[in-house]
């Protein structure tokens, strides 16, 4: 009875009813808040984990761009079906490069977390020209005009300033080297020393079945077959992070 009397008290008092509300939002944005300061300790360190490359960027924006997150996820839950499916369930540190991150809810097509090496380059391209021609049930549109469209390679380097600016480790070399990075990858005669060098597991090679060309479709299954593979599971310790 007594703590109806108080909570009517500060009911029908405005300063008392206003200091409670800015209490309780308080600790509340504390909550929230204060473990962005202590980020980089939440977030394991996983070996094999890198910033990607300038081709696998680019085609990661046209993945945002035309909207693949909102069918297909990328995290694998930590259940048996799950993992069965896809493979190991994912890891926080798989996604701390992606700005924005693209684990999704929806899965009208099948999570992708996993899907890099799963396919070859021409299943991919021909899934993303006519869907139906590989899986007869799928209801993805086609994406044929990826293959004709130019990958513009003009401001890459600002594209990998912009991620640096909110945390991925993109050094002065990488940004510097990052549109003769880009020809590179997805040139099956190109030298790709320093691409490996500055990353690790890239896919090399041409893509998109036309080597004299880089285009759009070249991005996108370079990003494509890079998904999943950077983290070695088979000497992964969930305990450490590392090996």
């Amino acid at each position: 009875m007594a703590l109806l009397d108080k909570h009517k008290t500060i009911e029908k008092n405005a300063t008392l009813l206003l200091v409670g509300t800015l209490l309780v939002v308080s600790i509340g944005g504390l909550v929230q808040i204060t473990p962005l300061f202590y980020l980089e300790n939440t977030i394991e360190k996983v070996e094999g984990m890198r910033p990607y490359s300038p081709l696998e960027l680019a085609g990661r924006n046209v993945y945002i761009r035309e909207g693949c997150y909102t069918c297909h996820s990328q995290m694998i839950r930590p259940f048996r079906d799950e993992v069965e499916r896809y493979g190991h369930y994912s890891l926080a540190a798989e996604s701390m490069y992606d700005h924005p991150f693209q684990w999704g809810s929806k899965r009208t097509g099948p999570d992708l977390a996993r899907v890099g090496n799963r396919y070859s380059n021409e299943w991919h391209v021909q899934h993303l020209v006519e869907p139906r021609s590989v899986v007869p049930e799928s209801v993805m549109p086609s994406y044929a005009f990826l293959k004709e469209t130019p990958l513009a390679v003009k401001n890459v380097s600002y594209d990998l300033i912009a991620n640096r600016r909110v945390g991925v480790p993109y050094s002065d070399e990488m940004i510097a080297s990052a549109e003769a990075d880009m020809k590179a990858q997805a040139d099956p005669n190109a030298d790709t020393s320093g691409v490996l060098a500055r990353y690790p597991k890239a896919k090399l090679g041409d893509f998109d079945g036309d080597p004299a060309a880089l285009t759009e479709m070249d991005a996108l299954v370079a990003y494509l077959q890079m998904l999943g593979t950077l983290v070695d599971f088979s000497t992964y310790d969930p305990a450490t992070g590392y090996r």
